[in-house]
């Protein structure tokens, strides 16, 4: 995380910070903050303590984080996969914390209330969602994992920790089609920069959740040529407040406001359009090749 204080990746404000940073912010109150698990299927995550405003990133099923104020309904957090820090509903926290065993290796998929395809379904799980499973394949539920808080689901939807994909490019081509939501991180909607990381978290690779993070942080520059030549299948391409994947040296995939969805389409087309709204290019980034030891690390598909 870089040393710069950022409101959206260190806890602190005016009134309160967290412990952690004592020495480095002047606060009234500093606190260690306590740990916490997502409940549902995914909580959205507020800059703000109000629910009318447009979120800023969401937290997944199983997913921790820590909680450094709860009042009026709202938990103050700071999310312990990516370090996001804002407001969830309070009631979206459970006080225990199962560690997972199994992560959704698919777009969705759903809790049932039995391990029978024709069983009620409940809760909505997205791709990355953590889950406790104690019991997989057993008769009579043949195909299906048992969760430890109640409930089954696919076992071909889950991949074992710490079985990650091996492409996040072929991660993110899978949601094509997903409708575009401004915070979101699961294929029921999400944004630009949402779309980055969790395909990248499914990869088993660290990504944070900006997209202004994202091409500060993220790889190493490529030239960025008048006849986009030189260009390789994953490698990011920005503009200002947004980001998209290459799938291949002329094709963008990215969550955008145009399409209102997930969707691929002609990378010349895509620049000529978006600088007609004033945006150019502003970096292109490439992403290191895998270790050898990551290589090793089996498909979750």
């Amino acid at each position: 995380m870089p040393d710069i204080l950022d409101p959206r990746r260190h806890p602190y404000r005016a009134d309160l910070a967290a412990e952690s940073l004592r020495g480095r912010v002047e606060a009234p109150r500093y606190v260690e903050g306590e740990l916490r698990q997502v409940g549902g299927g995914a909580a959205p995550l507020w800059s703000r303590p109000d629910a009318s405003r447009g979120w800023a990133s969401q937290v997944l099923h199983g997913e921790t984080v820590r909680v450094y104020e709860a009042k009026d309904g709202w938990a103050w957090v700071q999310a312990e996969r990516d370090g996001y820090v804002g407001y969830v509903p309070a009631d979206a926290l459970s006080a225990e914390v199962v560690p997972p065993s199994h992560r959704v290796s698919v777009p969705g998929t759903f809790v049932y209330a039995e391990p029978d395809a024709k069983a009620l379904t409940g809760l909505h799980l997205g791709l990355n969602a953590l889950v406790r499973v104690v019991e997989t394949g057993a008769a009579p539920g043949l195909g299906f994992a048992r969760l430890a808080d109640g409930g089954f689901v696919p076992v071909r939807h889950l991949a074992e920790l710490p079985a990650f994909a091996l492409d996040f490019v072929a991660v993110a081509e899978r949601l094509v089609g997903a409708p575009y939501v401004w915070g979101g991180k699961t294929r029921l909607g999400l944004d630009c920069s949402g779309l980055v990381q969790a395909a990248m978290h499914a990869a088993g690779l660290d990504c944070p959740r900006d997209s202004d993070m994202q091409m500060a942080e993220l790889g190493t520059p490529v030239e960025v040529r008048g006849d986009l030549a030189g260009l390789r299948r994953g490698d990011l391409v920005f503009w200002t407040g947004h980001v998209g994947i290459l799938t291949d040296a002329a094709t963008l995939l990215h969550a955008n406001a145009y399409h209102m969805a997930v969707a691929a389409e002609p990378l010349e087309g895509a620049v000529e359009r978006i600088a007609r709204s004033g945006s150019a290019i502003a970096a292109i980034k490439r992403l290191e090749p895998r270790t050898a030891q990551q290589q090793r690390v089996r498909a979750a598909e």
